[in-house]
């Protein structure tokens, strides 16, 4: 058989494939072009516009791809759970793991807040010793020193001393010397308590570090309190101890007495009468008192007499009905000052102080209207009663008037 030859009308229709798409080509590019060039705008503000939308188109591809990849990491935390935990309890699970995290951060801040204010509460420190004699029933309390004590005066400085006393009873009292114008006082004094050793687990040791003001009533620095039942007395203590703030409490009612006042001008003849005591402090371990009363007469500071009533024994509700007169010139009325202390009588050791309060026209408040009252109605007795007050408190208003 002859071989098939091509013709040229094959290779016409072959060639006629591509010629047709570069004319399709062509025309829409043609008509393209034709199009913007009928766009009433100059060619560099097609450029921009083409700018702005290539890039609002990438970043919206960013965006999307971004999300999708965190979507993917999110699942794959998840993912990462025991079996068992869906997905409701794992994201609970987050979210209680977010709690903890805060709550941890929080209580961080709250530990260092703690910190800062127990550093702002540093009162300073005591050095004291104990030491117990089994064979007298002795506990010698040593106070040695004080170190770092903060001031409390202006001046930057404190007059420290301390009060040392044993808990429940608080009966037997010790104070040091006062130390002026430290913040480390060296005391070096000793102070002996005689208490069975049996009776000694229920008791509390207690040191007081004070700064004295001759005027006013003496602030409290710090205490240090130990419970003798936490303590090995078989052998000498010596150790420092940092203070601990002291909570300020409500005044304690010290009781009430009742006085009747009367001045007859003509005579100079001042009558004080001690009528009642009543609810007074208890002061012995038994739960009362041996109460009674003394009566000062002052001018400028300076005692000019004084007498006392009879003890009234195991009562914390007095009654004397007790007179005492003094003689006192008219002209001298309104430089006089009654002082009354109440005393608890003890046959071993000193007499404390129950309360006191004091009468004249220097006083304040109920004192001195209840001498106004008695120079306003001359030979009548004025009976009243008046509130006991700390003798500290009372001796240190006295202080000022003079």
């Amino acid at each position: 058989m002859a071989p098939a030859v091509s013709t040229p009308a094959d290779n016409s229709t072959e060639s006629e494939g591509p010629v047709n798409k570069n004319d399709v080509f062509e025309e829409i590019k043609s008509k393209f072009l034709n199009e913007i060039d009928k766009i009433p705008l100059p060619p560099w503000a097609l450029i921009a516009i083409a700018v702005v939308a290539s890039l609002l188109i990438l970043t919206c591809c960013f965006c999307i791809i971004k999300k999708c990849y965190c979507k993917k990491n999110k699942n794959k935390k998840v993912k990462k759970g025991k079996d068992g935990f869906n997905m409701k309890d794992m994201q609970g699970g987050d979210k209680h793991q977010d709690d903890d995290d805060e709550e941890g951060e929080t209580g961080l801040t709250e530990e260092e807040k703690e910190e800062e204010e127990k550093e702002v509460e540093k009162l300073g420190k005591l050095q004291y010793s104990l030491d117990y004699d089994f064979q007298d029933n002795k506990l010698t309390v040593g106070i040695m020193q004080c170190a770092d004590l903060i001031s409390m005066d202006s001046g930057g400085t404190s007059d420290p001393y301390v009060k040392v006393f044993i808990l429940p009873d608080k009966k037997k009292k010790f104070d040091t010397k006062v130390h002026k114008k430290t913040l480390n006082p060296v005391f070096n004094e000793s102070f002996v308590f005689k208490i069975a050793y049996e009776e000694l687990g229920g008791k509390t040791l207690v040191m007081s570090v004070y700064d004295y003001d001759r005027f006013s009533k003496h602030d409290i620095i710090g205490e240090v309190k130990l419970p003798m039942n936490t303590l090995d007395l078989g052998k000498p203590i010596e150790e420092w101890r940092d203070l601990d703030s002291v909570e300020k409490e409500e005044p304690e009612k010290l009781g009430d007495i009742c006085i009747s006042l009367r001045y007859v001008p003509t005579a100079g003849k001042l009558t004080v009468c001690i009528l009642e005591a009543k609810n007074l402090k208890k002061m012995d371990v038994g739960g009362l008192s041996d109460p009674y009363v003394k009566i000062q007469l002052l001018q400028n500071g300076k005692r000019l007499k004084k007498k006392k009533t009879t003890v009234k024994k195991n009562t914390l509700n007095p009654y004397y009905n007790e007179s005492f007169s003094f003689e006192i010139p008219l002209e001298q009325m309104q430089k006089i000052l009654v002082a009354v202390t109440v005393f608890d009588y003890d046959k071993i050791g000193k007499n404390d102080a129950i309360g006191k309060i004091f009468i004249g026209s220097k006083a304040t408040g109920t004192a001195l209207k209840h001498w106004s009252d008695m120079l306003a109605n001359p030979r009548r007795p004025i009976a009243q009663w008046h509130p006991l007050q700390p003798e500290e408190d009372i001796d240190g208003a006295l202080a000022k008037m003079h």
